[in-house]
């Protein structure tokens, strides 16, 4: 029993959290490639949200799991915290597909390191973190957070020459070559929505302490962004003609997005929350600047420039010093815990420590 919990703490939520963000990339892939042949960016997402509401409705309704687990029972405080939710997350969503129309999906998962910088500020914020002017901790975790903002608008104001230039490679491809303009404007839609990001995990971490069943929340939030997408791609987008959708490459995408984007995606990102924490969930995500590169320049015609690179190498210093801090914190925090004389209010823990230890000893265990 032992090692199947340590196999469900430790294995699988990093296995679980990195082919959710290889997932994530390869969903903005397809998207900038349907988008490329004249998809609308607000009827992709209002469909993305329809199909995988329509389809996380039966599942939450019937699943075994959630109700062999005992959990309090479903408050108005809760569903106005998950419609919350759900507007937070549609508007990120809102804004993280209008930047890759500007810019790249390459571009996106290099400011996505800002995440966790963002993450830790609003933390501390809503006092969620400490900081202590004298820990090496707390220093690391501040000076890790402003180095990563640094980064990012190093990575939005300062593209560079070119490293790699792959049109070469995808002549027959046309149709894929990502347009190269308006790359501020994206990686300033890209800051406002990590930022949004950040606290739609922020929020998701204080729903689940009062109220762990990650699949209703989920519901709720995947409902609410239902909702308001349809709305703005509605006003946006009056034409019934931008609204159909054929057997084609757009219904590919628009299905991999509800399905592994929407239901899977998000289900796993609030199951990862609940059982480890925003920070570590966040830390993974310097993998996506890899993988979208790889993407990018396979199938999107994608070109690499030395502000890119720097950008992101910036970041990823900031990132790890703050992932650095949050990991001493979590030690000194751990060490003290063991040294407090805590036990001598609790006798018969105290006492059932001791008998454990004289078993072991004696070979009993």
């Amino acid at each position: 029993m032992t090692r199947r919990w340590s196999l469900y703490m430790d294995v699988l939520p990093p296995v679980v959290i990195i082919g959710n963000e290889c997932s994530d990339m390869a969903l903005l892939t397809l998207f900038k490639a349907v988008t490329l042949q004249g998809m609308n960016n607000h009827v992709f997402i209002a469909y993305a949200y329809a199909v995988g509401t329509s389809v996380l409705l039966p599942v939450t309704l019937f699943n075994r799991s959630r109700r062999s687990r005992v959990v309090p029972p479903l408050s108005f405080s809760i569903i106005c915290k998950s419609v919350l939710l759900g507007a937070i997350g549609c508007s990120s969503q809102i804004l993280g597909y209008m930047s890759i129309n500007y810019s790249s999906p390459t571009l996106a998962s290099a400011i996505a390191n800002l995440v966790p910088a963002f993450t830790f500020m609003l933390a501390v914020t809503f006092r969620m973190e400490k900081l202590a002017a004298k820990s090496r901790s707390s220093n690391a975790k501040v000076v890790g957070s402003i180095i990563s903002i640094a980064g990012a608008f190093v990575m939005t104001f300062y593209k560079g020459p070119s490293i790699m230039n792959s049109s070469s490679l995808h002549q027959p491809a046309g149709f894929l070559k990502s347009v190269d303009s308006s790359w501020a404007i994206a990686g300033i839609l890209l800051i406002f929505d990590y930022f949004l990001s950040s606290l739609w995990y922020i929020l998701l971490v204080h729903i689940l302490k009062e109220f762990p069943d990650e699949l209703t929340i989920i519901l709720f939030y995947s409902t609410t962004a239902t909702i308001i997408s349809i709305v703005v791609a509605l006003l946006s987008v009056p034409k019934a003609s931008a609204w159909k959708i054929g057997l084609n490459l757009s219904l590919v995408s628009v299905v991999c997005s509800a399905i592994f984007g929407k239901l899977i995606g998000n289900t796993v990102c609030a199951w990862s929350v609940r059982l480890k924490g925003a920070v570590y969930v966040t830390s993974f995500k310097p993998l996506q600047i890899v993988i979208s590169a790889g993407l990018g320049v396979i199938f999107l015609g994608d070109t690499l420039h030395v502000g890119s690179i720097i950008g992101a190498t910036i970041i990823s210093i900031g990132l790890y010093a703050v992932l650095w801090g949050k990991a001493t914190e979590e030690i000194e925090e751990d060490v003290g815990s063991l040294e407090s004389p805590s036990n001598e209010n609790a006798p018969l823990l105290q006492s059932s420590r001791t008998q454990t230890f004289e078993n072991k000893t004696n070979g009993n265990v």
